[in-house]
């Protein structure tokens, strides 16, 4: 999800006051009469709680629309008018008491140094105050598909040629991208092998509601974040149900387990111990200089002790402007960073643009990958998993090239949506006559860059005008209409109602020294809501909360 989500508020003068208010947008939509059951689950009833609706590219109809019956389709949403005011009050307060001791906390936004300093400045994390509930069917689909997606990755990024030629066009019209392929094109003419090769993932994906259809967003392969957090919040839907599951008619067994933080710590462990280098070797986070989403990776990182491993196991942080400072290439090929060797670079930063502002950090990327460390990513799965080869992984034939499997490769094209690059005329005609039909997206990570609507039309038509080859730094993608459903978000302590859609994330860890496979796994998921009426949602952006999911 990206940026977008200004109907939230962003201050609160009292709590009591402010945190249980109908939101604006949502006032007239309130009804105060009590409702046992928010939404079915396997004891009770089918969807007693449940209105019939429909959602047309993010706008809720009027009633006189759903008695004629005239959508395109039927969209159920769960129906939270009847929940009683009290009982709201007596959960977001819970809620929030329980974010603060457990540390489902952020760096506050209004707090200057919250970003540079643990501790100074903490807010809760943005959360749904309840799980999204998700079909179980499309729940064990995405779970499936994970270790196929990790060692696709790995399979591409060991064809050099193939991300190169397939991002060429990319090339001359993105510098940030060409400055990948730059460092990639070297460790090819260097011949460097990764011998021992760790991927944490994300695959995201959105329940189509016309077609029925689990279908992928994009794949992260860098800086996969909100393991962390994720898992934190899947603990605190089940204590909320644990002591309000009976009022309100839902069962916590519900909610599937999320081991996402332990397993991409597993994984990060097992990767320093394969290293093999003396115990003084360290894992080293790259961060960004201001990080207001601090917690997260440390809540990784802090479950490494409870994993039963006997190393001693240490990190450090380093932005990259450090690590070009106090770095060096040691003869060996060893990394040395202020005087402490580097087992594992581990990325929480340097997938945007923003990462490098001058050539410095340019410098320790390229020292770094010339290392003999373990990198997460190494470039080439950096590279692997930029939008542009999500689209050429779509094309017929191509998945062949890199799968054996047939049943495994007939799972991933299941969830695939349409992708088009723009030399594709017809596609782009298409695009230009109904582009509420389409999503254009840059060869960016972060949120916030992808153009939707009339947008699209303007920008497609910009680039046929001035045909200077921008066009090859953007993909078109089929827009997924997921539907919408009545919730209850929080953010700075403000909870209101309104029609929101998910994202549901799904991790993977990929180890592999040489041709032994040590790990290939699902781990855990992310689930994030944001309001329908937002294009994009990111929670780090600002504007998306943090979810699970409730097994329907």
């Amino acid at each position: 999800m990206g940026v977008g989500h200004s109907s939230l508020p962003s201050s609160v003068d009292s709590l009591c006051i402010n945190v249980f208010k109908p939101h604006p947008k949502t006032s007239a939509l309130y009804n105060p009469t009590p409702q046992k059951h928010l939404f079915p689950t396997k004891k009770h009833s089918l969807f007693a709680g449940l209105k019939i609706g429909s959602f047309n590219h993010g706008r809720v109809p009027g009633e006189m629309e759903i008695q004629k019956g005239i959508a395109a389709a039927q969209k159920p949403i769960v129906d939270f008018h009847g929940i009683d005011e009290g009982l709201i009050q007596k959960i977001v307060y819970d809620a929030l008491v329980w974010s603060s001791l457990h540390g489902l906390v952020v760096g506050d936004r209004n707090v200057q140094r919250s970003g540079k300093l643990p501790g100074l400045g903490m807010v809760h994390a943005p959360i749904a105050l309840l799980p999204t509930p998700f079909p179980e069917s499309h729940w064990k689909q995405a779970c499936e598909l994970a270790p196929i997606f990790n060692e696709l990755v790995d399979r591409v990024s060991l064809d050099g040629k193939f991300l190169q030629d397939s991002l060429a066009r990319t090339k001359t019209a993105d510098a940030f991208t060409s400055r990948l392929l730059d460092i990639h094109s070297k460790m090819l003419e260097m011949s460097k092998k990764e011998e021992i090769r760790l991927g944490l993932h994300r695959s995201d994906y959105m329940l189509d509601e016309k077609t029925k259809l689990l279908l992928q967003i994009e794949l992260n392969t860098i800086s996969s974040s909100f393991a962390g957090l994720g898992c934190l919040v899947t603990d605190l839907h089940r204590t909320l149900l644990d002591d309000y599951g009976e009022e309100l008619g839902l069962d916590s067994k519900m909610i599937p387990g999320n081991t996402a933080r332990l397993q991409f710590a597993e994984a990060l462990a097992k990767a320093w111990a394969e290293y093999n280098n003396p115990r003084w070797a360290v894992v080293m986070v790259v961060v960004q200089t201001e990080e207001r989403n601090i917690f997260d990776p440390d809540l990784t990182w802090h479950c490494i002790p409870y994993l039963g491993f006997t190393y001693n196991v240490r990190s450090i942080r380093k932005t990259l402007a450090e690590i070009d400072s106090e770095g060096q290439l040691l003869p060996d090929g060893t990394l040395a960073v202020g005087g402490q060797a580097v087992a594992v670079i581990y990325f929480r930063a340097g997938y945007t643009p923003a990462d490098y502002p001058s050539e410095s950090e340019w410098s320790a990327r390229l020292l770094m990958e010339q290392s003999s460390a373990i990198k997460c990513p190494s470039i080439s799965y950096h590279l692997a998993g930029t939008k542009k080869i999500q689209q050429e992984l779509a094309k017929p034939n191509v998945l062949e090239r890199f799968l054996d499997n047939k049943d495994d490769i007939a799972k991933l094209r299941k969830c695939f949506a349409g992708l088009w690059s723009l030399v594709d005329l017809d596609i782009i005609k298409e695009a230009i006559e109904k582009p509420e039909l389409f999503v254009m997206k840059p060869q960016r990570e972060g949120g916030g860059n992808n153009i939707y609507g009339g947008d699209v039309k303007e920008t497609l038509l910009r680039l046929q005008k001035e045909g200077s080859g921008e066009d090859g730094a953007y993909i078109l993608m089929q827009r997924i209409f997921p539907a919408a459903s009545l919730t209850y978000l929080i953010r700075d302590g403000i909870c209101h109602k309104d029609h929101a859609i998910s994202e549901l994330g799904v991790y993977g860890a990929y180890l592999r020294n040489k041709e032994n496979v040590i790990m290939n796994d699902q781990c855990g998921y992310l689930m994030r809501t944001k309001v329908s009426s937002s294009n994009e949602g990111g929670v780090a952006a600002g504007f998306a909360v943090l979810d699970s999911i409730y097994l329907t």
